[in-house]
């Protein structure tokens, strides 16, 4: 096509809106006009699968695996918490590192903590701190005793 027709069709079209390209924007009486910030929600990104990137960034949360202690490294965590239990009537001061089992998924966490420990549970095998704080036995790693 030459420039010549395409102009010439172009003008034809512009012809067919000749009354109407000038006139105000219509407004609705019975719908009010909607806010820039509603207007912009209706093109926000429309999420498909709901919880997808949830499950994503779970699956790629690292946990550890439960270490399973020797007889010997047994043996001394043992002898440690005898020692506690004896002394428990001046509430020694200790660190425990222990694993906590993840509740969304296969492993867990060593945690450490701190503290005065009032009683060693052997019916329901936990240690009891004077804060009222439990630590299961079996899921007991290491203890530091403070003298």
């Amino acid at each position: 096509m030459s420039a010549t027709v395409k102009s010439a069709v172009t003008r034809h079209k512009m012809d067919n809106y000749d009354d109407i390209i000038n006139l105000e924007r219509p407004v609705n009486i019975v719908h009010k006009p909607m806010s820039r910030h509603d207007r912009a929600a209706q093109f926000a990104p429309f999420a498909a699968l709901t919880g997808y990137d949830s499950a994503i960034n779970e699956t790629a949360r690292l946990t550890d695996s439960k270490i399973e202690l020797s007889e010997e490294e047994l043996r001394e965590l043992g002898e440690k918490i005898m020692l506690l239990d004896r002394m428990s009537n001046d509430k020694p001061l200790a660190d425990f590192v222990y694993f906590v089992p993840d509740l969304r998924k296969e492993g867990g966490s060593y945690v450490t903590v701190t503290g005065n420990v009032r009683k060693i549970d052997d019916f329901e095998r936990v240690v009891i701190f004077t804060d009222g704080r439990k630590i299961n036995l079996d899921d007991i790693f290491s203890i530091i005793i403070h003298m």
